[in-house]
Parts: C-alpha cells; structure tokens; sequence
C-alpha cells in the first residue's frame, strides 16, 4: 500500500494581494520505506512540499492522501494529532529545547501521545543508545556539538515509530564528516525501521543517500529517477 499520494497538488501564497505560486501540478507517490531526495534551487518548491507532505502546511487545491487518510480533509486538532503519530522531523536547526535535557528532548514527542513512563524510558533509552548517546542523557543541548544534536533530533523523530521521516536539509549546519555520519545513521535507521525517509538537500553528497531522486524548479517535480 501506498504511503503518500499527491494529486495535482497546488500551493499559492499571497504577497501584497498577489497570488504567488509556490506548487504547481505536483503529482507524487511515496511507498513505504523509500528514501526520496528532493533536490533543486533555492526557491524551487523543496521547503514547501516537505511542508505539505509532513501536514505543516496544507494544499491550495489538490488532494493529499497519506497512510490512507485524507489529510487536506483534517481539521487543526486532527491533523496536530495525525502529525504527531505518523510523522517525524528532522530540522536543520535541530529545534531543540534548550531548559530540557538530552532524555527529555527525545521524550517529548511521547509525552504528547500519552505513552507510558515506562515504555517511554525504554525507547528513548534504546534510541539514545542507537545514536550513540547514551551517556549523554542528562546533559542541555547547549553542552553538545552540532553533530550530537543533530542525532539527538533524529532520536526524536524516530522515538514515535512514524511511517514517514521528513528532514529539510539535514547536514546544511554541519561539516562534512559529520554530514557524513550523520546520513549514514539516518539510512541505517530508515532500513531498520522501514520508515520512508524523504529529505530536501542542495549537496550531491548528500543526495548520493537516496534511491529516489526527484529534481524540482519554479514549484514542479521536473524529474523523478531512481539514483545511480
């Protein structure tokens, strides 16, 4: 089945009374457990799309289905909530909470969906531990590298068990080696997990981590190919 279905998806925003198109006619299937590179200029629709495909951001006129619900259709509340069982982000900015710790960070995202103490311990414990942070639990954010809170970010994506990853530009804050590490974690967690992994990135580096490569410019997908 069929993860997320885009049909003529539009996306048009106003800017002084203007109408301003950000999407024009996308149309997109992900399947579970693909890894998708959107790659393209600055202003090409990327951000957007992750934004509509992650229930962000909604669809001017199209239709978006994703794990078979209709999202467009979802008012705020439902759609908070469906975003929060079914989706995990990953930002460039690592979006952390500074006044919580490591443990905390990552538990967050549970304590939203009501899990049990216990349960919420041993999937941030065994996360924390996947991402090779498990003696940092304890320690704020701000007492991290760049590459430490990146993996923290991922641990918390992941912590809710989503069928899909969603991360705009992942490595863009950090230096390459790093970088590096950092999307070989994120494949590796995507095969153990079988989530589907869609990321946005302007490095061919970066891009060489999909298997699925769609190119877009002025707000449409201009090329969809599998990756060398």
């Amino acid at each position: 089945m069929e993860l997320i279905r885009i049909e003529n998806g539009r996306k048009h925003y106003m800017l002084e009374k203007a109408q301003v198109p950000a999407l024009e006619g996308i149309n997109l299937v992900i399947n579970p457990g693909e890894r998708v590179c959107l790659m393209g200029p600055s202003g090409s629709g990327k951000s957007t799309l992750l934004n509509i495909i992650g229930c962000v951001d909604t669809l001017s006129a199209g239709r978006i289905v994703i794990a078979g619900s209709e999202a467009g259709g979802l008012r705020d509340a439902a759609l908070s909530e469906f975003r929060n069982r079914t989706v995990g982000f990953v930002f460039q900015t690592f979006n952390l909470i500074p006044v919580l710790s490591v443990f905390e960070n990552v538990e967050y995202p549970l304590l939203l969906q009501r899990v049990p103490r216990s349960e919420r311990a041993s999937r941030v414990g065994d996360l924390l531990e996947r991402v090779g942070l498990k003696d940092f639990h304890q320690r704020s954010p701000e007492r991290l590298s760049g590459g430490q809170r990146q993996r923290v970010a991922i641990a918390r994506a992941l912590v809710t068990r989503p069928r899909l990853v969603i991360a705009d530009e992942p490595t863009a804050a950090l230096d390459h080696a790093t970088g590096t590490t950092i999307m070989e974690l994120m494949v590796e967690m995507n095969r153990s997990a079988d989530s589907a992994l869609v990321f946005a990135t302007h490095d061919p580096a970066v891009a060489r981590y999909a298997a699925r490569l769609l190119t877009m410019a002025d707000g449409r997908i201009v090329q969809d190919r599998e990756a060398a």
